[in-house]
Formats: structure tokens, sequence, C-alpha cells
């Protein structure tokens, strides 16, 4: 049974949705992009797209959908999943065309305040490989460091960030 919808949520330049089925081409953009997909795992085909599609964003409703308002199109894969009561871990990769124009930053503002302010959450985390464009996000994001995780078999280090509702400053 697929999770019950969420609010649709809208920034100055984007819509946050739900995924839906015809949006495999252009999350196929997204994840089947090398470089966009660097540091996490190989870059999808089309089929595992359309698979995680279906399976992740929407029987699971793992993951949200950013739409540019402007185009229509989906520019965003935003992860947004509950992994324990009141605690959300919070992801994104982001069109490669639409890098470095604030999307990122625009679309996780959003669901930090909906997870804090609509949801209750006590907590948001995200995690990264990647030392230094995640990590300014996050840091931007109002996030500190909360756990370090070093793999020696894979040679990298896993960086946890988290921002909990106590600590919370509202931006204006």
């Amino acid at each position: 049974m697929p999770p019950r919808a969420r609010e649709q949520l809208e920034t100055p330049r984007l819509i946050i949705r739900d995924f839906v089925p015809g949006d495999a081409a252009d999350l196929h953009e997204i994840l089947g992009d090398p470089e966009t997909m660097k540091y996490c795992e190989p870059a999808y085909d089309f089929e595992k797209t359309r698979r995680f599609l279906a399976s992740f964003c929407i029987v699971r409703g793992g993951a949200m959908a950013a739409v540019h308002k402007q185009s229509a199109k989906v520019i965003g894969y935003m992860l947004f999943n509950e992994t324990s009561p009141r605690e959300y871990e919070l992801g994104w990769f982001i069109n490669r065309r639409f890098w470095r124009q604030g999307y990122a930053f625009e679309a996780c503002q959003a669901l930090i305040d909906y997870a804090f302010n609509v949801l209750g959450a006590q907590k948001v985390f995200a995690e990264t490989v990647d030392p230094v464009g995640s990590i300014g996000l996050m840091q931007k994001l109002g996030m500190r460091p909360e756990e370090l995780q070093h793999d020696p078999l894979n040679k990298t280090t896993r960086y946890i960030y988290a921002l909990k509702n106590t600590e919370r400053e509202v931006l204006i």
C-alpha cells in the first residue's frame, strides 16, 4: 500500500511534490549522470531509474520531486524519509544544468521547515562523503556535525550533519 500523499510544498522557484510515474525521464537525467552520482554510486541506466522511481520514490514514499516552476521539469531528487519516530533523513541530487543556482538550498530549506513545523520532527539529518560541496550546504542550512564514520576498506569518510528542533534558528 503506497504511503499517504504528502503536502505539496512551494518555494519561489520550485514545487516540491511526491513523485509520479511520468517523472522517469527527468529523474533519469539526474540519476543517469555520472558527475551527479560521483559521490554516491554508479550512474543508473534508464531501467534502473524506472524501477527505483516505482519502488522507492513512489511505493515507499522515500523521496520527493523538486519541480522547476518555470519549465515544469523535475530538476531535483529530494530524499526525505522518516528513519525513526520524528527523525528525518534529508538528501538531494540536482540536475547538473541547475547546479550553483541555489535550488538545493531552496528545496532543502522548504523540507526542513515542513519537517519541523508540520510533521513535528525533532531532528533532520543528512550524510555525505563529499567533504566540500555537500558539507557547505549542510552548514548553510544550519546543520552541525554529528558523527564521522570511517570506512578503511573503501578509504572513505561519511560525514553526518544534523539540525535539531531545539537548536534551530529561524531564517527570515
